[in-house]
């Protein structure tokens, strides 16, 4: 059984998403502009490297799980344990899953910020941004085999950050007006 995972898998895949966005960037940023280019990539980085954070498994040898073992609800224990039991960098989980989709909100303002519809657009897409960390918690409830928790304080942690994110993202539109085409 070949078993993939780990923080290497993880960084290896943000890496090769990383390059692809900077590819996408330089190939749309003609019709876009930098500023709209550049916040469609990173937008879709992010996407990516949200799903790698979250659904690859931690360890590389994390094997078989038994359906039968794994949970068959979300845990509804708000703040419960689990935050305290993983730490990065200094970071506990809760900290983590903020920033985590802190550049989704961001250059998701970013990216429709061009336009008039990005008035429907940007909370349309905070809204798929929080329907994408629900999706994220139920996979992971249904997929033992990626040995991870469903958690409603995960989903609450996303949202806030990509709230974070997107009220960044507004306070920055001013700043960089991807409305005005910026060819360089």
């Amino acid at each position: 059984m070949v078993t993939i995972g780990g923080t290497g898998v993880m960084v290896l895949g943000g890496l090769v998403a990383a390059v692809v966005a900077v590819l996408l960037a330089l190939a749309t940023r003609r019709w876009l502009g930098t500023v709209t280019a550049v916040s469609v990539a990173g937008l879709l980085w992010s996407l990516v490297a949200i799903a790698l954070v979250t659904l690859v498994p931690t360890r590389p040898d994390v094997g078989f799980v038994p359906a039968e073992t794994r949970s068959e609800t979300c845990s509804w224990d708000y703040g419960g344990p689990s935050g305290a039991a993983f730490e990065v960098l200094g970071l506990d989980q809760r900290t983590l899953n903020v920033l985590l989709f802190v550049p989704a909100g961001l250059f998701l303002v970013l990216a429709v910020g061009r336009w008039w519809i990005g008035l429907v657009l940007a909370p349309l897409g905070l809204g798929l941004l929080a329907a994408y960390s629900l999706g994220i918690e139920l996979t992971q409830l249904q997929l033992a085999r990626l040995d991870r928790a469903c958690d409603v304080t995960d989903m609450v942690d996303n949202i806030v950050g990509a709230g974070i994110g997107f009220a960044l993202g507004l306070l920055l539109l001013p700043v960089v007006k991807p409305w005005r085409r910026r060819l360089v």
